[in-house]
């Protein structure tokens, strides 16, 4: 038995040296394919992933029952329970067909919808409304008219309480989607793993005797 031990161990310590030196030997094969799918991802990218640009309006949740000197920690709670009824007003079909009128865009309002996202701002009574769009000026057009047009929406439905614009939205100069960078790295990393995880299955499974 002791002896049928030592023989797994030193199969098992040939087999992991052998894995070893494999990877060593064909390193360079290793580094092409690398290198090779890290640029097919980049070209594939560039071509065939359509870019992305967002533009943003951000608001504040203005109270009338609260005061200033007096905000407690209660208050500030119906605020950002506020936010929650705020957005889904700004996702209501009614409203989504002001903003389509207002901006002047070729779009459904199921469309507008898959287009905006909004969400607090760090859990606290500020929310941020983002416009997602494959042209920079769309987005920038309906996050302006989201400005607009959420306000006196809201000021409309719920009584005694609005909402402020905090910042406007601008033209995005750069996308936000896709990233190139880290497409890049993640082809590498794929044809790195992939690369890999073939020598060393060729290994595995290769039965040739090299040695006495």
């Amino acid at each position: 038995m002791e002896e049928k031990a030592k023989a797994k161990a030193a199969v098992k310590e040939l087999d992991f040296q052998q894995i070893i030196s494999a990877l060593v030997r064909k390193g360079w094969i290793i580094v092409i394919v690398s290198i090779l799918c890290a640029v097919l991802t980049l070209v594939g990218t560039i071509l065939f992933i359509t870019p992305e640009y967002q533009s943003s309006a951000m608001f504040y949740v203005n109270n009338s029952s609260i005061s200033v000197s007096g905000i407690t920690a209660g208050d500030l709670s119906v605020s950002q329970e506020l936010v929650d009824s705020y957005i889904v007003i700004l996702e209501s079909r009614q409203v989504l067909l002001k903003i389509i009128d207002y901006a002047g865009v070729d779009r459904s309002y199921g469309e507008l919808r898959s287009m905006i996202t909004a969400a607090p701002v760090n859990s606290t009574e500020i929310f941020e409304v983002v416009v997602t769009s494959t042209d920079p000026y769309e987005a920038q057009r309906i996050a302006a008219a989201v400005e607009y047009v959420l306000p006196q929406s809201i000021k409309s439905i719920i009584k005694g309480t609005s909402a402020s614009v905090v910042d406007s939205p601008v033209i995005a100069r750069e996308p936000s989607s896709p990233s190139h960078s880290l497409n890049t790295v993640v082809g590498f990393l794929v044809g790195l793993l992939c690369s890999v995880a073939v020598i060393i299955l060729r290994e595995l499974f290769d039965v040739t005797i090299r040695t006495e």
